[in-house]
């Protein structure tokens, strides 16, 4: 007979042991706290006292602070949020997530939300809260997302109405159950990091593979359907002959028959080698300790369910079983239409109305894989015979050092992704790291050839041999690959939620300092040049961490940098004349300049190893690259600085916006306190965070211009701005192991530094403003919007966007937008003619719609928001003359590809002059 349904979270409350594993003891009279309904809501989650009583002490504070109107119309929720902090903040956790939701009769979406609500004076949630929030948070995102995939794909397996010859006890429904159930359990007990996304698919996919062998082929749609083992033909399974059990039978199968594995990754565009490797190495494995039994052709369910609830319990977060009654607890957010991806052109009244949602994350990250795979699959795993040759002309030969290094780079990988991800997930491990090794050489392939071009020289000994570099150009390609495969299941964040393999996590794996790996990413991204959009801005995210805290950790080789600089210049308050925030800025730097550049004094030697210390000391120096700055200057430290400032004004600037719009006066006052904080008293920035001494010089200068800005004000528009993070300003080093808030930082640690400064800004003769930096537009970055075709004519390009369907080819689109799917991409096939004619057909009624307005008379006829064709014999940029038998389609797509030709040679002979191209 069917399994009886899963239990609701509540269910096993009444038999589950107290937190320290033994029978709860008898309770003890107690004085209640709170009102009764409080009260009953305590007792139903069976919290601590220590836990009612603070709880409530935090709900009246919560209800007495100003703007608290949501905590006052929303008691019961309140309540649960009070004590879901509280609980945490205590370890006095006797409750799951799911429970929580049930008694307050919230979703995950709508508590999340609500407790950003509550939190009014910033002080309420601490940073071991945010920790827990952002760790349900990632695992709702990816369960979510792989549920419905889980449901569609589903839908495309078995049929909804299965002939006759199947048992009830096999119906779809059922076999939905037993699948999902069963994969929640693999990915508890398989997996460590449990927001892997890919992973978790993969695992997904493995479980596909197991069910759709133990069902019936009458359950089935094809291909499945003609590729199940012949054990399960014929309706249910039979019974096993001579004592053989069926368990053991179909193992041997599942273990040599790959037929419906092959299929499964060839619709869902995923590496077939990687999904076999998860299979063999951590699913087999997890059948036969789980104790999973097939009978009667599906697994107990009941023996599954029990394993799942002690994991759900042991967890206590989200019981992902009510996915399958579509519970409300569960549901989304309501997406808002504007969040849909639309074409900007309005639909005709009698043109289909077509609205392409966004991919899903799982087809997202699939496609972003494939592309990566797409672009290594021409590279090696070893140096090209060109890297050869540009070792060969060192004078001390780099390739054994390299190969080695590889080599020993590979086994310290593959352990600590075993550790961070399963040991069973070592080989996955391994395969991502070579990726990443010919993604490795790819690059630095690129680079050389960059810097012969640029140098005229061929021998690059010096680089070649500097061990650092290659640390961090590897480091960088692996890191590429990871966060390829590490894409986050959350839409709603452009950048993703961190998981526990996100930068800079791989800094740890390679021992590599931030600041050096900062000085290959600018190089990295100009010498991949197939990089997707997802990826640079990944990259530029890396950056962005590093400049903002990462290289002001302790033991961080810039603090030595600048010291020297200031020793080298005799001057106690320049780090570095060259890096004044108003010197245009140039991304004309290579990785040679910034690796080679000096970091130390020439009449002092270095307190440890430079740079180059892997280079021989016969290496001529006329044949080595060299920066253009002076010898003794660094031009790593000068560039960082720059960029320190570009990012640090920025983000001043943006939360300017939101705070003092009505003060512009006071925004050139701020800045300059700020810039001259990082430039003189760079000290206060280790173990800190640039956004900590923005708030401080914005709420400083505030206070002696007596504009009324409260702390609580700016921390509360600045964790409305992007990739920000409340740990920000809630925990600020004020001395060695000691941390607080932003304002006991303020008052204990900024402002008696600068006291002395702050106040000049208040008297007669304020300090000297600093200039606001020069903003070039970013490397990094492209431009969404369409660009106009020069030369007069009526037509615009665009970069083409996913999603991308990788079966079919590299790059080739499959989903468009309304409007989009009649144009024609230019290098892609044309297909049938009906695209032609309906293009034709546009042309001709945007003619028609141009001569009738004409007619009319007076005033010029208004720009056609249509996308319309010239129709001159003649183009106007170049003059090529077109056959009279040509359309005027196939004009116009001449003439479209000769302007593309133009656009890029003027583009390639323009260079990196920045300032220029802002000019224009």
């Amino acid at each position: 007979m069917p399994p009886k349904p899963p239990r609701r979270a509540g269910s096993a409350r009444t038999q589950r042991p107290s937190p320290d594993g033994g029978s709860a003891p008898p309770a003890a009279p107690r004085v209640e706290v709170g009102e009764a309904d409080f009260v009953v809501l305590c007792d139903a989650l069976k919290v601590s006292e220590s836990v009612r009583e603070k709880a409530w002490k935090t709900y009246e504070s919560l209800s007495a602070a100003d703007g608290a109107l949501a905590c006052n119309t929303k008691k019961k929720e309140t309540w649960g949020v009070c004590i879901f902090i509280v609980a945490i903040d205590l370890d006095e956790v006797t409750f799951t997530f799911t429970e929580l939701l049930k008694s307050i009769k919230m979703s995950v979406c709508t508590f999340f939300q609500f407790l950003k609500e509550v939190d009014v004076n910033m002080d309420t949630v601490s940073t071991k809260v945010d920790s827990t929030v952002s760790r349900l948070k990632k695992k709702y995102d990816v369960l979510f997302a792989l549920y419905h995939k889980f449901e569609r794909t589903c839908g495309l397996i078995y049929l909804e109405q299965p002939s006759s010859e199947i048992s009830a006890e096999l119906s779809s429904v059922l076999v939905l159950k037993n699948y999902w159930i069963t994969f929640l359990l693999a990915k508890g007990k398989v997996l460590q990091v449990e927001d892997d996304l890919v992973i978790s698919f993969q695992l997904l996919l493995c479980v596909l593979d197991y069910f759709i062998k133990l069902s019936p082929p009458a359950m089935l749609k094809e291909p499945y359907k003609s590729s199940v083992p012949a054990v399960t033909v014929n309706g249910a399974a039979r019974t096993p002959r001579r004592g053989q059990s069926r368990s053991s039978r179909t193992a041997k199968q599942l273990d040599t028959d790959t037929k419906i594995i092959e299929i499964l990754c060839k619709e869902h565009d995923c590496n077939l080698d990687e999904v076999k490797n998860v299979y063999f190495t951590s699913f087999i494995p997890f059948l036969n300790s789980a104790g999973i039994v097939a009978s009667n052709g599906l697994p107990d369910v009941e023996v599954i369910l029990k394993q799942y609830e002690e994991l759900y319990l042991k967890n206590k977060d989200i019981d992902a079983r009510l996915f399958l009654n579509h519970d409300e607890t569960l549901q989304p957010a309501v997406i808002a239409c504007s969040q849909l991806e639309r074409t900007p052109l309005k639909n005709n009244a009698d043109e289909e109305i077509n609205i392409i949602l966004p991919q899903t994350p799982v087809r997202a990250a699939m496609n972003n894989i494939q592309q990566l795979i797409m672009i290594l699959n021409s590279a090696a795993d070893k140096p090209s015979d060109t890297l050869i040759k540009y070792f060969n002309n060192c004078t001390v030969n780099p390739k054994d050092s390299i190969l080695k290094r590889v080599e020993s780079f590979e086994h310290i990988f593959k352990k600590k992704f075993a550790e961070a991800v399963g040991q069973g997930w070592a080989e996955i491990g391994s395969q991502r790291y070579k990726l990443g090794v010919r993604l490795y050489y790819r690059v630095m392939e690129s680079m050389l050839k960059s810097e012969e071009e640029r140098l005229s020289v061929q021998n690059f000994s010096k680089l070649l041999n500097d061990n650092i570099f290659h640390t961090s150009l590897l480091a960088c390609a692996v890191e590429v690959v990871m966060a390829t495969y590490g894409r986050n299941a959350s839409q709603s964040d452009s950048t993703g939620a961190e998981t526990d393999l996100s930068f800079p996590w791989i800094l740890n794996v390679f021992d590599l300092k931030a600041f050096d790996f900062y000085k290959v990413i600018e190089s990295f991204i100009r010498a991949e040049p197939n990089l997707t959009r997802e990826m640079i801005k990944h990259l530029e995210h890396c950056e962005h961490r590093i400049m903002e805290s990462l290289a002001w950790q302790s033991g961080s080789p810039l603090f030595d940098l600048i010291k020297q600089s200031k020793e080298r210049e005799g001057q106690a308050d320049q780090p570095e004349p060259t890096s004044t925030p108003n010197t245009p800025f140039q991304h004309n730097h290579t990785a040679a300049d910034l690796y080679l550049s000096p970091v130390k004094s020439p009449k002092k030697k270095a307190s440890g190893p430079p740079l180059s210390a892997t280079s021989p000391p016969d290496v001529p120096p006329a044949v080595t690259p060299q920066t253009p700055q002076k010898p003794q200057k660094s031009t790593s430290l000068s560039l960082f600085y720059k960029k320190v400032y570009l990012l640090a004004y920025r983000r001043l600037h943006t939360l300017f916006l939101h705070l003092l719009s009505d003060h512009p006066d006071l925004e050139p006052l701020i800045w300059t306190l700020f810039q001259h904080t990082l430039q003189n008293e760079y000290e206060l920035m280790r173990d800190r965070h640039l956004d900590q001494i923005m708030m401080c010089s914005m709420y400083g200068i505030c206070k002696v211009k007596n504009v009324d800005l409260r702390f609580k004000m700016i921390v509360s528009a600045y964790k409305e701005l992007c990739n920000t993070n409340q740990e920000t300003f809630k925990r600020v080093l004020i001395r060695e192991e000691q941390y607080d808030s932003i304002i006991v930082f303020y008052n204990l640690v900024f402002m008696q530094k600068l006291k002395t400064n702050i106040l000049q800004y208040a008297s007669s003769r304020p300090p000297t403003l600093s200039p606001i930096p020069h903003i070039p537009r970013s490397p990094y970055q492209f431009s969404n919007s369409p660009r106009r075709v020069p030369a007069g004519n009526n037509i615009y390009i665009s970069p083409l966007k996913s999603p991308y369907k990788f079966s079919d080819g590299f790059q080739s689109p499959t989903k468009m937008t309304p409007r989009s799917r009649i144009l024609v991409s230019i290098g892609e096939s044309f297909g049938t003619s009906e695209k032609f004619q309906k293009i034709n057909q546009m042309l001709c009624n945007s003619e028609g719609q141009l001569k009738r307005s004409a007619d009319v008379g007076a005033a010029a006829p208004k720009p056609l928001k249509r996308l319309r064709f010239d129709i001159e014999g003649t183009d106007e940029a170049d003059g090529s003359k077109h056959l009279p038998q040509e359309s005027k389609f196939q004009q116009k797509l001449a003439e479209m590809t000769s302007t593309r030709t133009r656009m890029q040679k003027q583009k390639l002979n323009d260079g990196n002059d920045t300032s220029a191209t802002e000019d224009k």
